[in-house]
């Protein structure tokens, strides 16, 4: 029998419970893994409460993120075998496959294998946060040196992974935050130039910072009022991301900036790198690289045993980690 966190109606983190259920046996282009780490993401809770793209079948089970070891290989799958080291990208839905388990199926494509020396909960807490802010910042605004690029949301796992790859290409990353305590934490984190919505000129920081010049790229998931103050501090010919609306008010858009400096203005989504294997292979070599040569080392808020799901959860849904929230088998 296998272990599986599992939910039988929306509501919050109480419902969620740990069933077993019998060991899952992979099919045709799956493997199953052995799970020794479970990375955490908000999707997760929008679908345990009934508020995601997808509605939940119950008995339901969620998970995107996970590392472990292969005990069992399906039929159509190369390049993985028994006793590999890898970890799972979210390149699938939750009605498809569900990670929060001691004993997982997962699609081969999805499956990496870990570099040496990189940890469970490292590799667990990896692929979300990196290949979102890869897709954007490398494959789409070919981010370089000498680029500066605006990171909002900088203390979210999302905005320290942009800074990590960011900065490993030579660009210069401007953090963006709301939050005054989570400031030491961003300098700690490696950011050196640290805005302050409501208390710094973020127009005019971003155009100090610039030389005058502005941003080439802007990576942003709030939107609200302080998304026209960015977008002006915008080069000629920028490209500014929005990859969420975290905030609930008006996104004002400086139009005739954007007419004079020729923005683009481009909407992003995750599965525009997880949908296409292409994009999905460079993603793993470029993520894998970065691991393994010490560039990119995801931030980690917290670790969890797995029997303590639900407090894991609370503390994903209480905003105030500083990272990655991961739970241990």
């Amino acid at each position: 029998m296998a272990r599986h966190v599992r939910f039988h109606q929306t509501g919050g983190p109480e419902v969620l419970q740990i069933d077993e259920v019998p060991t899952p046996e992979p099919k045709a282009g799956e493997v199953r893994i052995s799970v020794r780490a479970l990375g955490l993401n908000r999707a997760e809770s929008m679908y345990r409460t009934g508020r995601y793209v997808i509605e939940p079948t119950f008995p339901a089970t969620m998970g995107y993120e996970a590392s472990g070891v292969i005990d069992a290989v399906g039929p159509e799958v190369s390049g993985l075998a028994v006793g590999d080291s890898v970890a799972v990208i979210p390149a699938f839905m939750f009605d498809q496959y569900g990670l929060y388990g001691d004993l997982v199926i997962a699609p081969a494509r999805a499956v990496v294998k870990n570099p040496a020396g990189v940890s469970w909960e490292a590799a667990a807490a990896t692929w979300m946060p990196f290949t979102t802010a890869w897709g954007a910042l490398i494959d789409l605004a070919k981010l370089g040196k000498g680029d500066f690029v605006v990171l909002s949301a900088a203390s979210s796992s999302v905005g320290l992974a942009a800074m990590q790859i960011a900065t490993s290409v030579g660009a210069t990353p401007i953090a963006i935050t709301r939050n005054s305590e989570k400031i030491d934490e961003l300098r700690q984190a490696g950011f050196t130039h640290i805005l302050q919505t409501g208390l710094d000129d973020i127009t005019a920081e971003i155009m100090r910072i610039t030389d005058g010049d502005g941003a080439r790229v802007v990576f942003d998931p709030v939107g609200g009022a302080d998304f026209e103050n960015i977008v002006k501090a915008t080069s000629k010919d920028a490209i500014v991301f929005i990859y969420g609306a975290l905030s609930h008010d008006a996104t004002p858009v400086p139009v005739l900036h954007v007419l004079g400096k020729h923005t683009t203005i481009r909407g992003y989504e995750f599965i525009e790198v997880t949908a296409d294997d292409e994009k999905l292979t460079r993603a793993k070599a470029f993520i894998t690289e970065g691991l393994s040569a010490g560039k990119l080392n995801p931030q980690i808020a917290k670790v969890f045993p797995f029997d303590e799901i639900v407090e894991a959860t609370r503390f994903l849904e209480s905003n105030a980690q500083f990272g990655k929230i991961v739970v241990k088998l």
